[in-house]
């Protein structure tokens, strides 16, 4: 109710500014103790995936918090598991501002923001002092500047620092603001990629007795046949999850709206039709071989249990909250309780 008020004043400001504006709001909130009243009590609905405990099946989606600096605020909201990031060796201002654009008619944003980070050795003394003690994942990416043939080694340098302090790792492969990024997805260029991660991944769990889930986060605008092959490098290297999708960069469903024809990744409602549908290809070429955790126009519950019922094992959120409000979590972890 309280965020349903508050919406119509934050949507008078620059999306982006009102996106810092909220989370600096939520980090107040839970400093003067109105933690409580932010999201409720968190539901408890336990789901083990990657050999992983987690509280509920509805999870933050990365994006939101790049720098992971408001981890303890946003787990208030009842999260089964949050994902910070995606996080780059070195720290990047991103795209040009205005970078984030809200279409309200369809409920749906573009961002073009193109992984603006403060880089890996401040994400990982923020994580350091959150006390949050819940399933953390850390999305990591390479340098904007970094050529596309030395990609594995901004990956490499990544999975090696935050290897420590993650529940589990995403590769993203599939972000359509970083340049040539996409082409990691070919066949060939992904499969010298799992083939190098995978490897460093398992040298680290034998070093520090303790074995990290590695993911890979994948686009909306895949053919079957590339769905395909691509399953089977995911199979062969041995992938702990897939992510099903990232943002698309087509623009069905905001065609002519304003801030429709923005360059960059649309996300929100119109994606949710074509993410699902990855999802379910991706399902059927994996067999129950691999989780898949589904992401991309969710906003209610039964958004979430589509997803559950096309293959996916977990859910994640982003631009929903925008247009729903923190309560969002809450809502569709009790219903998915409810109705298993």
């Amino acid at each position: 109710m309280l965020y349903r008020l508050a919406r119509p004043l934050l949507f008078q400001l620059d999306a982006e500014r009102a996106h810092h504006d909220a989370l600096r709001f939520l980090d107040a909130a839970c400093r003067f103790g109105f933690r409580g009243t932010i999201g409720g009590a968190p539901v408890h609905s336990p789901r083990r995936v990657m050999g992983l405990e987690f509280l509920n099946p509805v999870g933050l989606a990365a994006g939101l918090d790049k720098n992971g600096e408001h981890i303890d605020s946003l787990a208030a909201l009842g999260f089964g598991f949050i994902e910070v990031g995606t996080v780059t060796p070195r720290p990047q201002p991103g795209n040009p501002a205005p970078r984030l654009f809200r279409i309200p008619e369809a409920r749906a944003l573009v961002n073009r923001m193109g992984f603006n980070n403060d880089g890996v050795e401040r994400l990982m003394d923020n994580v350091a002092r959150a006390r949050y003690r819940g399933i953390l994942g850390i999305n990591i990416g390479k340098n904007f500047d970094t050529p596309i043939e030395r990609a594995a080694d901004d990956y490499l340098y990544c999975l090696r620092k935050v290897h420590a302090a993650a529940s589990y790792v995403v590769v993203n492969i599939s972000s359509p603001n970083t340049a040539n990024l996409r082409q990691l997805q070919q066949s060939d260029q992904l499969d010298r990629l799992l083939g190098t991660l995978t490897g460093e991944n398992r040298k680290l769990a034998a070093r520090h007795g303790r074995k990290v889930p590695l993911a890979v986060k994948i686009a909306p605008d895949l053919n079957a046949e590339e769905l395909r092959q691509m399953a089977a490098s995911f199979v062969r290297h041995r992938v702990d999850a897939v992510i099903a999708t990232n943002t698309t960069t087509s623009r069905e469903g905001v065609e002519g709206l304003e801030n429709g024809g923005e360059t960059g990744g649309l996300s929100g409602a119109p994606l949710k039709i074509r993410s699902t549908a990855v999802l379910r290809e991706l399902a059927r070429s994996l067999d129950d071989r691999i989780p898949i955790i589904g992401v991309g126009g969710i906003f209610a519950a039964a958004d979430a249990r589509e997803k559950l019922v096309a293959g996916a094992s977990l859910v994640q959120l982003y631009s929903g909250l925008i247009y729903e409000g923190p309560g969002l979590v809450r809502r569709i972890a009790a219903d998915l309780a409810a109705h298993p």
